[in-house]
């Protein structure tokens, strides 16, 4: 197709691909939080499509993705591998993630965020309701909705792609044994108490309560042990 000079030709087909890409780049993600695909084992792009029920490309694209941010390494003519968890990687983890968070969280309670108010109290229902029932995929997806679209109200893109990162780097392995133990609902009923005190325009309040609820990155949800 011809086109004026400079102008630019926009395809169908690569924003289909990139969808694709997104969706299993979620799917993936969450597994991986939730401890479902563990390191050790290897994982071929043509397995996961097969589970997927979508072609190699994108979920290839997804896991190169994940390689790029240091989640997972590539196997040579074997597959993907989720790269190992240190206590160092989670003590780094649970540093920069205080070092980002605490600080948008006073930001943000310095705003009036009302308009936005019933959509995050919704998440944190959602977390809950889900960490009553047990439910790791819904808990999972509503406890990503609250913290990222939170900082989202910062207009910071680049903030939500690095705390969204970090999250995946330390894959909740605890949160099963929390939900067996009943004790999954408290840690989520703390997303009230931060979003009360960022309403309230607390900057103190607001990142006392950030801080206390990322002490479970580095205390209960970093547990890697056997769950089964």
């Amino acid at each position: 197709m011809s086109t004026a000079e400079g102008e630019a030709v926009v395809e169908s087909l690569p924003l289909r691909r990139r969808s694709l890409r997104d969706q299993a780049l979620a799917v993936i993600r969450q597994a991986l939080v939730a401890g479902e695909i563990r390191p050790g084992s290897i994982y071929s792009a043509s397995g996961m499509a097969s589970q997927l029920g979508t072609s190699n490309a994108p979920v290839r694209e997804a896991m190169l993705t994940l390689v790029n941010q240091g989640v997972m390494e590539v196997v040579p003519n074997r597959g993907y591998r989720v790269t190992p968890v240190t206590d160092k990687d989670l003590d780094e983890v649970h540093q920069l993630r205080v070092m980002l968070e605490v600080p948008a969280v006073r930001q943000l309670a310095l705003r009036d965020l009302g308009e936005y108010a019933e959509m995050l109290r919704g998440h944190a229902r959602r977390c809950t309701q889900a960490a009553e029932d047990r439910d790791m995929t819904v808990f999972l997806g509503a406890d990503r909705d609250f913290h990222l679209s939170m900082l989202g109200l910062l207009d910071n893109g680049r903030l939500v792609q690095l705390v969204e990162m970090l999250r995946d780097q330390t894959r909740l392995y605890g949160l099963r044994t929390l939900a067996k133990d009943g004790k999954l609902v408290a840690t989520s009923l703390e997303h009230f108490g931060l979003l009360d005190a960022v309403l309230a325009g607390d900057p103190e309040r607001a990142a006392q309560e950030m801080t206390k609820h990322l002490a479970h990155v580095r205390g209960d949800w970093a547990d890697a042990g056997d769950e089964d």
